[in-house]
């Protein structure tokens, strides 16, 4: 893959990230590892035993992209609603060590955590505890009061939905319309449920399955006409597609199409790249990138954090390191 921006540019848009303050609003979660031994069968059922020799946490959903943000060297706040369970305390002090914890939200349900048990390094099964419902009004009202605080120190604005109760319209549009009022550059990370409420995004970021589905219908990414109408029923200026192993197209309201392809690298696991690519799109455009710069850059993050277990962080040297390493055209 090459690169389309010089080394020194590269450097450039990184060391300016470092001085970025972005805001990521969505839905924060805490992810569990149980990793362990199988050597017997259960004889209450069919399924193996796993003696577990080792627990780790792990920041996940929007605070894995706010841990990202902060890899990258910029500062972030993250608005996002816990629950006043052991996992919310967990994920507050995880945040507070990247310095991301001071703008939660404390609501009555369950804090979202996702436990996956490993054996040999394969996930035998994932266990969810969580509460999707919308958040209620008066919870909306403190939330919304964060929102304005945050956004108006930001340099570049992040909505981070999982589809778990926080990003709901009302949410959407007073963070939108924030964002605009301040031109702030705004990146979008889309699931099903409010997938058209996104209109004044400056880059829409969803999956090729994500996409698909919403429009009920196959796109044909060989067919130039497919994505600039979209463009226009989404709202947005700019579509960034991830195509998994096939890279990335960044479809643009005045009709390009650029096709990024992956990083050659073997995938360990994939959890987690999806927010990589996200934190990067944002810290890159808030140190002035353009969208298909800031594209190219979050391609080559993500094509590290596939060779990582689990939702992990990418450093901007990681990222320098990488590059030089590999000897990619810059």
């Amino acid at each position: 893959m090459g690169l389309s921006l010089s080394r020194e540019r590269l450097v450039e848009l990184l060391d300016r990230g470092r001085r970025a303050r972005i805001l990521v609003v969505g839905d924060a979660m805490l992810d569990v590892y149980l990793a362990g031994d199988v050597d017997r069968i259960s004889p209450e059922a069919p399924v193996p035993v796993v003696r577990v020799r080792e627990r780790r946490y792990a920041l996940g959903g929007a605070a894995n992209v706010a841990q990202n943000v902060t890899a990258v060297g910029a500062s972030c706040r993250l608005v996002a609603a816990i629950g006043r369970d052991g996992a919310g305390e967990v994920l507050s002090r995880m945040l507070a060590t990247i310095g991301a914890g001071e703008t939660l939200l404390h609501v009555e349900r369950c804090t979202t955590q996702k436990s996956r048990v490993l054996a040999r390094s394969q996930q035998l099964v994932r266990i969810d505890e969580e509460d999707d419902d919308p958040l209620g009004d008066a919870e909306i009202e403190r939330l919304l009061a964060l929102i304005r605080d945050a956004v108006a120190t930001a340099d570049a604005v992040v909505l981070e939905d999982y589809n778990k109760g926080l990003l709901v319209p009302e949410v959407i549009r007073a963070t939108i319309d924030a964002a605009t009022e301040r031109a702030l550059p705004i990146v979008v990370d889309p699931k099903y449920r409010n997938f058209f409420s996104f209109a004044g995004a400056t880059i829409f970021k969803p999956n090729r399955r994500e996409l698909e589905s919403a429009v009920g219908a196959t796109i044909d990414l060989d067919d130039p006409s497919a994505l600039p109408g979209l463009l226009e029923h989404l709202g947005t200026r700019h579509l960034l597609l991830t195509l998994g192993e096939r890279g990335m197209l960044l479809a643009s309201a005045d009709g390009a199409l650029e096709r990024i392809m992956a990083v050659a690298r073997e995938v360990y696991d994939v959890v987690g790249a999806g927010d990589t690519v996200t934190a990067y799109l944002a810290t890159m455009l808030a140190a002035g990138a353009t969208p298909a710069e800031a594209a190219v850059i979050a391609n080559v993050a993500a094509g590290i954090e596939v060779g990582k277990l689990g939702a992990a962080s990418v450093s901007r040297d990681e990222l320098l390191d990488y590059v030089d390493a590999h000897a990619l055209h810059v």
